[in-house]
């Protein structure tokens, strides 16, 4: 497991929940699951499977292709 780009991936998440005005525990909720899942994804802690990447793009009301551009966008504004 690569945690620096967790860490990364995790950030780029978290710009694009507050874009979308979504607290942790309204995207948790969103999920079924509890806000600490959130907080370990947005902390780098945890990795996205593909199938809850898709879940997640949902609960930030976007498109899972539409957020991955966005995190892709963000990695390359890091290097």
């Amino acid at each position: 497991m690569n945690i620096e780009k967790n860490m990364r991936i995790g950030r780029a998440l978290h710009k694009l929940r507050e874009e979308a005005h979504l607290t942790q525990s309204e995207v948790a909720a969103k999920l079924g699951k509890p806000q600490s899942f959130v907080a370990k994804i947005e902390s780098g802690e945890r990795s996205l499977h593909v199938a809850e990447f898709f879940d997640y793009a949902r609960a930030l009301d976007s498109d899972a292709y539409i957020v991955l551009c966005r995190i892709s966008a963000y990695l390359a504004l890091d290097d």
